[in-house]
């Protein structure tokens, strides 16, 4: 039987990706992609996609519920990876944080319900969790975001969560730890990094440089979702991580020896407000499912650089915008 997704924010970074996986891992299916296309939706990315016969892409906000009654009919799956997500921004302005990720959201599951759409996947973050002094928090973990970013994220999966409740929806959410990989908006560390050195500017490292994240591979993100769609059970939330703690020195330091770089090439710039030492997340209730991470940082990491190294007319426009 043919599947039909709606993917939201699918010309984004972990959008895309999904979108790439599915249309390259299923032929059969049918790819219906919403994006407004603001600055880290890029439509050099929906052109690759484009390439697919099965990919239809639509411009437009999840906010616009005129727009959503239209498209979300003869789905039968729905995965919102549409989202404002850079702390950096929320903190400068998180009206637009709210909008798009708790209204848009609250729009998007509301028209999924009605129209009977079988699956519903939101896509979180581990940045709900808050701040982690130690051990790895599992599902059941109190929500204490740190920034508009987070908060608006909390707020849209507890909207989410409430539709199982309230009307036996089946919802699915996920929450992430740090994506890294192609594709991703030259905003965030591991690209604005890499593209940075290439063009033979400094990278700037905020305060110590000890604050410690788990990164995962955009690509084992994306297989996690898709198992989910098939085995996650409707209402649970599921953490994905890749067990790669990594305090942001260290992954500095990875970064400038894997492209011959020393640390006269580290800027220290004034830290953030609100920049929380420590994410970590227990992914055993996914890992029971028979996930794991295809390999690690070691591996991935080197493949990403090369990545941005050999596709410098992707990223460049995006740089010169930014």
């Amino acid at each position: 039987m043919t599947s039909r997704y709606l993917i939201t924010g699918g010309a984004g970074f972990i959008g895309s990706n999904f979108a790439r996986m599915i249309l390259e891992t299923e032929p059969d299916a049918l790819v219906t992609n919403l994006d407004l296309l603001t600055y880290a939706g890029v439509k050099a990315t929906v052109d690759e996609l484009d390439a697919f016969e099965n990919h239809t892409f639509v411009q437009g906000d999840i906010r616009d519920a005129g727009l959503i009654e239209e498209l979300v009919p003869g789905h039968d799956v729905v995965v919102n990876f549409a989202a404002e997500s850079h702390v950096d921004r929320s903190i400068d302005g998180p009206s637009v944080f709210l909008e798009t990720n708790v209204l848009g959201t609250g729009v998007l599951v509301d028209a999924a319900r009605r129209h009977e759409v079988a699956t519903f996947v939101q896509v979180s973050t581990d940045e709900v969790y808050g701040s982690i002094p130690e051990g790895f928090p599992d599902e059941s973990a109190p929500l204490r975001p740190s920034s508009p970013y987070s908060a608006s994220k909390a707020a849209a999966d507890l909207l989410v969560q409430s539709y199982r409740v309230t009307y036996d929806y089946p919802v699915i959410v996920t929450r992430c730890t740090n994506n890294y990989g192609p594709y991703q908006f030259p905003e965030k560390l591991i690209p604005l990094f890499v593209t940075n050195l290439l063009d033979g500017h400094r990278v700037p490292l905020y305060g110590d440089g000890l604050n410690e994240r788990d990164w995962l591979h955009v690509q084992d993100h994306c297989t996690a979702v898709r198992l989910l769609i098939d085995e996650g059970v409707p209402g649970e939330t599921y953490n994905i991580s890749a067990d790669a703690q990594l305090t942001n020195l260290d992954l500095t330091h990875r970064i400038l020896s894997l492209m011959g770089k020393d640390e006269s090439q580290i800027e220290p710039v004034t830290d953030r407000p609100g920049h929380d030492r420590r994410y970590a997340l227990d992914s055993s209730k996914l890992r029971a499912l028979g996930w794991k991470p295809r390999s690690n940082i070691e591996e991935r990491l080197e493949e990403t650089i090369d990545w941005y190294r050999d596709n410098q007319d992707w990223w460049r426009p995006l740089k010169a915008t930014s």
